[in-house]
């Protein structure tokens, strides 16, 4: 059986910086990507672009340094640019390599079990990313069965569904691009809603996410959240589309969408919804004063001309509690994604209730051997992102060295 140091799981930018990081400390290393190179991009829809300005793509040794640094790289080019990175390191991807399950040795290594040949390492790293498994509500097995449903995963274009109105359920960033793609493509479009912060996308001149750069937002650790399942709230709402705008569920409203509260699911060809929908508005427009705190605190530490900041808009809570199926096509579940990082590793202990790690800097706290990296709030609000996922490989790969 091959030997190797250490095998990298995943051929994303988590794993692609942890081959970088891993090179520079001198550690024989290979990285397994189940398909092909950036294949979570791959899978995107297909007018999916960054919702971070291109400047922050800083993954380490190749920033970003493209002519248009303030725009928003569409998926393929995204992947082009992994692509590029991954030649660029030198990074030995065993591409079309799926792993399928690890195990210990009586020596403290590791069997990986693969859809090649199996492997023996001393250390895993799991860079399988934040986006593993796509998070379906309670209540879904209620819709109709002669209604189509499909997850982010499935979502390609409008015309690729069925004709006819769209319910998309979960407004975080996705839903609320999806719902805004799907109503300019002339589809009538109900979006059930739920909490997530929103902020202008642009600031006195500056993107949204320079602000929460300088503002120390992004480099926010776990213990700053209120409880952990804060880690599983949406970022904040905007888009890089059409060079980017603010979308939030204002916005969307005024557009034409018909907006209504959690999902709770369908009797018969009737949908129902919570009485929440203001709630959920006004959960928003308390993270909104939040961010804009952070940016007098910034405008203040550095001296800068405060920018004209609004307060929010009053917005009329009215929502539709419960609205019949008939003429709808489709329903797309964008509630986000959910840690599935147990099905390759068979160490329950090892992870939360919630499927996250139980780790330090990256390093399990149970499993000797076994690292993270690209996990959302690994060790920082960033750590899952294109802008901090270097810092987090860099760590590891010096623990992974210590360690031999």
């Amino acid at each position: 059986m091959e030997r190797v140091e250490v095998v990298v799981v995943g051929g994303g930018q988590a794993g692609l910086a942890m081959s970088h990081q891993l090179t520079a400390k001198g550690a024989e290393h290979v990285v397994l990507e189940r398909a092909k190179i950036g294949q979570t991009w791959r899978d995107r829809w297909d007018s999916f672009c960054l919702v971070t300005p291109n400047w922050s793509v800083q993954l380490p040794g190749h920033h970003y340094d493209g002519n248009d640094p303030d725009g928003y790289m569409p998926r393929d080019d995204i992947v082009t640019y992994l692509e590029n990175y991954a030649a660029a390191v030198e990074a030995p991807v065993r591409a079309g390599v799926g792993v399928r399950a690890l195990k210990r040795t009586p020596d403290g290594g590791f069997i990986v079990e693969t859809s090649a040949d199996d492997l023996q390492a001393g250390s895993v790293v799991l860079a399988t990313g934040a986006y593993q498994r796509p998070y379906v509500p309670e209540g879904a097995s209620t819709l109709p069965a002669d209604l189509m449903q499909i997850d982010l995963t499935g979502y390609r274009n409008p015309a690729a569904l069925p004709d006819g109105k769209v319910l998309v359920i979960g407004s975080g960033q996705s839903g609320c691009q999806l719902a805004e793609e799907l109503h300019e493509a002339g589809r009538e479009v109900t979006l059930s809603c739920g909490r997530a912060p929103w902020a202008p996308r642009r600031i006195g001149g500056r993107d949204l996410v320079w602000w929460l750069v300088e503002g120390g937002f992004m480099d926010a650790g776990v213990e700053t959240l209120p409880d952990p399942t804060a880690r599983l709230i949406s970022n904040p709402l905007a888009t890089g589309h059409g060079g980017g705008h603010d979308l939030n569920l204002r916005t969307l409203r005024a557009m034409g969408v018909t907006l209504a509260g959690r999902f709770l699911g369908a009797t018969g060809h009737r949908v129902s919804f919570a009485s929440d929908l203001g709630q959920s508005v006004a959960w928003g427009d308390e993270r909104y004063s939040q961010l804009m705190d952070l940016v007098r605190k910034v405008v203040k530490e550095q001296g800068l001309e405060m920018p004209e900041v609004h307060e929010p808009e009053p917005f009329d809570a009215e929502a539709p509690e419960d609205v019949s199926l008939d003429g709808f096509g489709a329903t797309i579940f964008t509630g986000g994604f959910r840690p599935d990082y147990s099905s390759l590793a068979p160490w329950e202990e090892a992870f939360d209730d919630l499927g996250f790690p139980i780790q330090r800097d990256g390093a399990s706290s149970v499993v000797d051997g076994l690292y993270f990296v690209g996990v959302h709030f690994l060790r920082r609000r960033k750590s899952s992102l294109l802008l901090g996922v270097g810092e987090d490989a860099a760590i590891v790969a010096q623990a992974i060295s210590e360690r031999r």
